[in-house]
């Protein structure tokens, strides 16, 4: 069976042992929980990075160049169903450095932000980005990883 995957990028700033999240709000989607501070759908025609570096611009206001970048994974992920918009690609980067201060600036999508120690993460993170973040923290995250898939076969 075939099936439409949905690209994304996320992007966490790091600054020594702490991650800025954001708290989603009104979207119908994860509302209440703690996710990246810049995350969104790869539009077409967009590269991985280029998505990374305008959702960073659209949600928090902040200039991040390509070269400050760092991928840390890419993950395919499911929940087990067939169905399109459950398969999913998703490119993780960390930022230890960008221009201007980071901001909300989409407040009807975003209950505010705030800065965590990888260590002391708050509740409730989507099952999958803790994977990331605890990789992160224990500098023991592989360049491909997967959620939701069974075991290898």
């Amino acid at each position: 069976m075939s099936f439409t995957v949905v690209p994304a990028s996320y992007v966490y700033l790091l600054t020594d042992r702490r991650v800025l999240l954001q708290q989603r709000r009104n979207t119908g989607y994860m509302d209440g929980l703690w996710v990246a501070g810049a995350a969104g759908h790869i539009e077409t025609q967009e590269t991985a990075a280029a998505c990374a570096i305008r959702e960073a611009a659209e949600e928090l206001g902040i200039t991040i160049r390509v070269e400050d970048l760092q991928p840390l994974t890419v993950m395919q992920r499911t929940d087990g169903t067939d169905s399109a918009i459950d398969q999913r690609v998703d490119w993780f980067f960390a930022a230890r450095s960008w221009h201007g201060t980071p901001t909300v600036m989409e407040p009807a999508k975003c209950a505010g932000i705030a800065w965590f120690d990888l260590d002391d993460l708050p509740t409730p993170i989507p099952s999958y980005e803790r994977e990331v973040l605890n990789g992160i923290a224990t500098g023991c995250l592989p360049m491909l990883t997967h959620h939701g898939f069974g075991p290898p076969a």
